[in-house]
């Protein structure tokens, strides 16, 4: 390690020339080629932090600033860390031995100087320092993998998250941006309404998998072009409860929400909807704002048994069913935000082939951005 000593940067503060030139001296005949000094303690902090010496050898008997201040504003400097200063006086007595020492110093070595001394203890103190920095730098690089980590485990619950909610999708909307625009759709009416960004970013992540329970609707149902008869409809309002039940069980955030989603999302502000016939604030606020924004995507969208509405006739379908199918303050909150609703919808057609992935990381990064 004595050739990484010699490498090390050391700054000496001391308001005698002649101590500064002694000290200069005694570190070039050791091979040390990296050190600055000052005789005026006021240039010491603004030194310190130009320099980020690995020892500095401080005087403590100074004019303008005596050591002990220049300690203190060291501290403050290295509040995640310590100040390596080594504290160098003529001032002998046990007290302000004490007093450097819980001002901060590592070290202490009285005046006139032991040469050989000094050389040990700077060795020393260098020898300690650069064990500290290694411990910190290792600690840092153990953080940043298990940062990497985490990231790529979020990234990867998020794939999955989409994956589940297309499979779902694709059976009657092959290309599956529907949960896309449904889930931007979301997350833009939580923000409108003042949500947090927090639940919003909930919200955008979560309410893909809605429609997740269509896993387990018969394909003569789901995909019947014409009305489907009382016996029908039973079985494919099941696809909400089967959703939940599908999500139900985790500890995660997201899919906890997903699961209140893929149960409410259908319930209506009247009380007419499905599985549970919630009224009004029964009905979870996530739960609210994707059936507003799943059904807007729907008339807007073409599917096997219908052509696309327009913005004007869709959103007139949207008002006339305020107090009855939606909650009033949504649906003039989206009214409000009908311009970016429209353009998120215009964004991801249907009819162009995407990356779909790529669009969900694309979606997540710029929502989080906002």
């Amino acid at each position: 390690m004595q050739n990484n000593f010699l490498n090390t940067k050391i700054l000496i503060v001391d308001d005698e020339q002649a101590n500064i030139a002694l000290l200069e001296d005694v570190l070039e005949n050791e091979g040390y080629t990296n050190f600055k000094s000052t005789a005026d303690s006021r240039k010491a902090l603004d030194l310190y932090k130009e320099f980020r010496p690995d020892l500095v050898l401080l005087d403590l008997n100074m004019p303008h600033l005596d050591g002990f201040q220049v300690m203190e504003q060291l501290s403050e400097v290295e509040k995640n860390s310590y100040a390596p200063v080594l504290v160098l006086t003529a001032q002998a007595d046990r007290n302000t031995r004490l007093r450097a020492l819980a001002a901060g110093a590592r070290d202490y070595i009285e005046k006139p100087f032991d040469i050989t001394e000094v050389v040990q203890r700077i060795s020393n103190m260098l020898e300690i320092r650069l064990l500290h920095n290694q411990v910190r730098d290792q600690n840092q690089i153990l953080e940043e993998k298990v940062r990497a980590r985490t990231c790529e485990l979020e990234e990867t619950r998020q794939e999955a998250i989409l994956r589940l909610g297309r499979a779902a999708e694709y059976r009657d909307n092959e290309t599956g941006m529907h949960v896309i625009r449904m889930s931007r759709l979301s997350a833009k009416l939580a923000k409108k309404i003042g949500l947090p960004d927090e639940e919003c970013q909930l919200i955008l992540q979560a309410s893909p998998m809605h429609d997740v329970g269509k896993i387990g609707i018969p394909d003569e149902i789901l995909l019947k072009p014409g009305k489907l008869n009382e016996e029908e409809w039973v079985i494919m309002k099941k696809h909400s409860e089967i959703g939940a039940e599908i999500l139900s069980g985790s500890r995660s955030a997201i899919m906890k929400m997903a699961e209140s989603i893929a149960l409410t999302h259908q319930e209506r502000w009247d009380g007419s909807g499905y599985p549970n016939s919630l009224k009004g604030e029964e009905i979870p606020l996530a739960g609210r704002i994707v059936a507003i924004c799943d059904v807007f995507d729907a008339l807007t969208s073409k599917r096997y048994y219908k052509e696309a509405y327009s913005i004007e006739k869709s959103m007139g379908i949207i008002e006339q069913g305020s107090g009855k199918d939606f909650e009033p303050r949504l649906v003039e909150a989206f009214k409000e935000a009908l311009p970016e609703m429209v353009r998120i919808v215009k964004e991801l057609p249907d009819n162009e082939p995407a990356d779909i992935l790529k669009v969900y990381r694309e979606t997540n990064t710029t929502s989080s951005a906002q």
